[in-house]
């Protein structure tokens, strides 16, 4: 999932979502959570103000200059939508990817050569061990007649 971040106040709800360098905002009133058009947000992320653009019907957009660096930063919005006005405050929490390596383990073919020697072996012991049932029912079926 991407990182994101949420604020909120007794007026408006906001939350963004960052992929890579571009943050999407969603507005919504918290009464009722439909969505703010025609708003005004401004965007203050670890010091640097950005002015959100309109993107789509219900969307709003940020571009960063970079993709934020690891770790947790301070996001301040302030939103203007109509005679509305109001300061919202969350945080955007980023973590270094996992490394996946790691989790994920890798067999070598010398793990399954053992397993399928023992196969073979075992195969072999029961055709070895079906033809001795098979020799040993045909000399008692001659020795009947």
């Amino acid at each position: 999932a991407l990182p994101r971040f949420s604020a909120v106040s007794e007026t408006f709800e906001l939350v963004g979502v960052l992929s890579g360098k571009q943050i999407t905002l969603y507005l919504d009133r918290f009464a009722d959570n439909s969505p703010v058009r025609g708003a005004q947000i401004e965007l203050e992320i670890g010091g640097a103000k950005f002015k959100a653009e309109k993107h789509g019907d219900d969307e709003y957009e940020v571009v960063l200059p970079e993709a934020p660096k690891a770790g947790v930063l301070p996001v301040t919005a302030t939103v203007t939508a109509g005679n509305e006005a109001d300061l919202l405050a969350g945080e955007l929490d980023l973590h270094e990817a996992a490394h996946t390596e790691e989790a994920a383990h890798a067999h070598s073919w010398t793990e399954y050569a053992g397993w399928a020697a023992a196969g073979i072996a075992a195969l072999a012991l029961l055709g070895w061990g079906g033809r001795r049932v098979m020799n040993a029912r045909s000399a008692r079926a001659g020795a009947a007649a």
